[in-house]
């Protein structure tokens, strides 16, 4: 993840050596492993975000174009605010690791739960999720696939529900159940250091997972940011939003290549195109270009 960027962008590899120099060890994490360490949360988050912001500057070496919008699937928001520089990626940095560690710490591991409900409507799941004390809808993600959160025992009741429904659920291998309310103290420990932390005007505007509105005044992402910690991520309306804007390509900067997978369910009329790699991310310049 990020490896060959490093090899191959000077400006990606800057980007990753600052990561390294503000999070000792965080290459070796992302590179060696253990796999058990990336995992944590509290790594796992910085990690994603070095590479995002590497594959940003890869991409606007490469002369890649400023996006109309842009935006963030959960962590993904605060790589969007680091391109659109809101934030300093040294300070993004440090904040997404206390956000990990926090949430981490707010529900004890095992005692919660996410799974990804696929092949039912939104208000189907809506309505056993307002039912059953203890989940939260998490994220929106497609149509057809809504992520519920909570306490174990919970997501597992509404889960049993949701199959007699003819609903498919997935268990998802995370470490907590993010978008959640239990959430609620990692949102109020990190506005302790978020509120230590300048933000500036986005030089282009974020789409925030929790309005599905963009969002340009510092003090308002600063709400957001914190706010998204327990709300759930509303991605089809963020994706609809941005094409009912006349956003008709879509660009994925960073590992993997699900959110350009969620962008043709939602919007099989747009072009998505995903940059997780040099080569990828050359193709998609092509693209964008011709």
């Amino acid at each position: 993840m990020g490896r060959a960027f490093y090899q191959e962008s000077a400006a990606a590899r800057e980007v990753l050596d600052r990561a390294e120099a503000v999070l000792p060890g965080l290459l070796d994490t992302i590179w060696e492993g253990p796999e058990e360490a990336l995992r944590l949360t509290e790594n796992q988050q910085p990690a994603l975000l070095a590479v995002s912001a590497a594959a940003w500057a890869a991409w606007r070496e490469a002369g890649g174009p400023d996006p109309a919008y842009a935006a963030g699937h959960s962590l993904g928001e605060w790589s969007a605010h680091v391109a659109a520089d809101t934030l300093e990626l040294e300070d993004a940095l440090r904040l997404v690791r206390l956000r990990g560690r926090y949430m981490q710490q707010a529900v004890p591991e095992g005692e919660g739960a996410m799974a990804a409900i696929l092949k039912l409507d939104e208000a189907v799941v809506r309505e056993v999720v307002q039912r059953t004390e203890g989940v939260w809808i998490a994220n929106l993600n497609s149509p057809g696939q809504v992520v519920i959160s909570g306490r174990k025992e919970a997501v597992e009741a509404a889960v049993a529900e949701l199959k007699e429904r003819r609903g498919r659920a997935v268990p998802l291998k995370v470490s907590a159940p993010f978008h959640s309310e239990l959430m609620a103290p990692a949102r109020e420990a990190l506005a302790r250091d978020l509120a230590q932390v300048e933000l500036r005007t986005p030089r282009f505007p974020v789409f925030s997972n929790v309005t599905a509105e963009p969002a340009t005044d510092p003090d308002r992402i600063r709400e957001l940011l914190l706010a998204q910690i327990t709300a759930p991520v509303r991605w089809v309306e963020i994706l609809e939003g941005m094409h009912g804007r006349g956003v008709a390509t879509f660009v994925e900067l960073g590992s993997g290549n699900v959110l350009s997978g969620l962008v043709r369910r939602t919007l099989p009329e747009a072009r998505a195109l995903n940059a997780e790699d040099p080569e990828g991310l050359a193709a998609a310049l092509e693209e964008v270009a011709s």
